[in-house]
């Protein structure tokens, strides 16, 4: 399918994103036009990933970034503003999930872990990219369907999603008038992140016959949603979260 061009001429930096979720969103802002600044934790990865996309004809910068590390996230900043001079979106799409203990019974070092990837690091970049940001800038912040029903075993994962609806309504407030800020919501979607979806049949087809349209998520649903959030089509809307998850139950 041909890709409108709603993103021409955007710089886009995208965390986590030479797999899964992040890689697919990367994709498709770089089919729509943007240029797209790729990141993760190894070098490998960042480089095969921007291989793949160049051969589709997309602009790229890799640059590895593990977002907990305060100068690896000024240099992704750093490097996106050396080449191409400004910012137009950011996704913030990183997340660990390092623990499937009950909440109680989790080490204090992987609840640490867990905020401050999940949540915290979010809040550093954006504090680094907001001075690049342009007007009519648009920041999408990658969040979960759990954060609407903390269950095991992924309950403190799914707590640290929550935190992040409430940071999207709060930085839209902060950001306004010229950054909207949004988030998406996830469903179950088959990536190596989420594995145990691949590989146990039963919970796959439990959770499948949950959603109303009888099937797992695709990372380009999830790029889709992404880059209506990015593009002047949502350009009046600010705060909100977006949920895609097949219809999965999360709010009225």
């Amino acid at each position: 399918m041909e890709k409108c061009k709603r993103l021409e001429g955007k710089v886009a930096i995208v965390t986590a994103s030479t797999q899964g979720i992040g890689f697919g969103i990367a994709e498709r802002l770089g089919l729509e036009g943007a240029s797209v600044v790729i990141s993760s934790r190894k070098q490998q990865n960042v480089d095969v990933a921007a291989e793949k996309l160049r051969a589709k004809g997309i602009e790229v910068l890799a640059v590895v970034c593990h977002v907990s590390n305060a100068q690896q996230r000024k240099n992704l900043i750093d490097k996106t503003v050396q080449k191409y001079g400004k910012i137009d979106v950011v996704v913030s799409n990183a997340a660990a999930n390092p623990s499937t203990e009950a909440i109680l019974q989790t080490q204090e070092t992987v609840l640490d872990k867990l905020w401050e990837i999940n949540v915290k690091a979010s809040i550093l970049l954006l504090k680094d990219a907001a001075p690049h940001l342009q007007k009519d800038s648009s920041v999408i912040i990658i969040s979960s369907i759990t954060g609407y029903n903390p269950q095991a075993p992924l309950a403190m994962y799914a707590v640290t999603k929550t935190a992040l609806f409430g940071l999207t309504k709060a930085l839209a407030a902060e950001m306004a008038p010229n950054t909207r800020v949004n988030c998406v919501a996830p469903g179950f979607v088959p990536t190596n992140f989420a594995a145990f979806l691949t590989t146990d049949d039963a919970l796959r087809q439990e959770i499948e016959g949950k959603t109303l349209l009888g099937r797992l998520g695709t990372t380009e649903d999830m790029a889709a949603a992404a880059a209506f959030l990015a593009s002047d089509d949502a350009s009046y809307i600010t705060g909100e979260t977006i949920v895609v998850s097949g219809g999965v139950p999360s709010r009225l």
